[in-house]
């Protein structure tokens, strides 16, 4: 295969790769925010080595604002007498 060919397949299918990742952000949110968790969860764990602790902290997404440890109702503040 000529080197030129194998360049223009890599770039085509980088494209391709990329088009699909932004594709599913912008369709498929709370999807793509689950498989980061999903795939961040064992990379951070202890017994990891700095570098795979890094990584999984890289991967994981951001905490969404407004959720507190209960799962986000926000009914904690709400005077209940």
């Amino acid at each position: 295969m000529d080197t030129g060919l194998l360049a223009q397949y890599v770039v085509i299918g980088l494209a391709v790769v990329l088009s699909a990742a932004f594709v599913m952000q912008k369709q498929f949110p709370s999807g793509v925010r689950r498989a980061r968790i999903a795939c961040a969860l064992p990379l951070v764990r202890e017994n990891r080595s700095a570098w795979l602790r890094r990584l999984g902290q890289w991967l994981a997404p951001a905490p969404r604002a407004g959720e507190g440890a209960c799962g986000g109702c926000n009914g904690c503040d709400t005077n209940k007498s």
